[in-house]
């Protein structure tokens, strides 16, 4: 599959938040979504990156944007990151992997020798029309929304 890039149209998906809520991109038309991947939620570098777009949020909505955030964990799961971490925005349950797949963020990895599939971190800005405006790979999960706010400023 071709790396999704800049100018793109976002696939669609369709997947349950952390209340049971099927959330589509359709449905958010009109409105600028940062659509995040991450691995798994509770890990160390997750928490890092959630708690950081956490503290972003104000800043990043005066800047129009809505922030998804999606993995693999159940709805449980993220139900039990939100309350833990005092997050304030939408996590996505992808427990088939289909929304990851479509953004080509699903796949082999490598660590430490050994092989296995999973997550890819990376972050997608999605214009109110549903087109990529930007995509981030290398997320610097300590300051992610300075990251995204700054690569507007250039």
């Amino acid at each position: 599959m071709t790396p999704l890039k800049p100018g793109d149209k976002a696939p669609d998906f369709s997947a349950p938040d952390q209340d049971g809520r099927i959330v589509t991109l359709s449905s958010l038309k009109g409105r600028r979504v940062i659509l995040y991947f991450y691995p798994k939620d509770n890990t160390s570098g997750c928490t890092l990156e959630a708690q950081n777009l956490r503290d972003g949020k104000a800043r990043l909505a005066e800047m129009g944007f809505e922030i998804i955030g999606v993995s693999p964990d159940s709805e449980k799961s993220h139900q039990g990151f939100i309350c833990k971490h005092g997050l304030n925005f939408t996590l996505l349950a992808d427990t088939d992997k289909k929304v990851a797949e479509s953004y080509g963020v699903w796949g082999e990895k490598k660590l430490y020798g050994r092989t296995y599939m999973g997550i890819f971190r990376t972050t997608f800005v999605i214009d109110p029309e549903g087109k990529i405006e930007k995509v981030f790979t290398k997320v610097d999960t300590k300051n992610h929304w300075q990251q995204i706010v700054d690569s507007y400023k250039a």
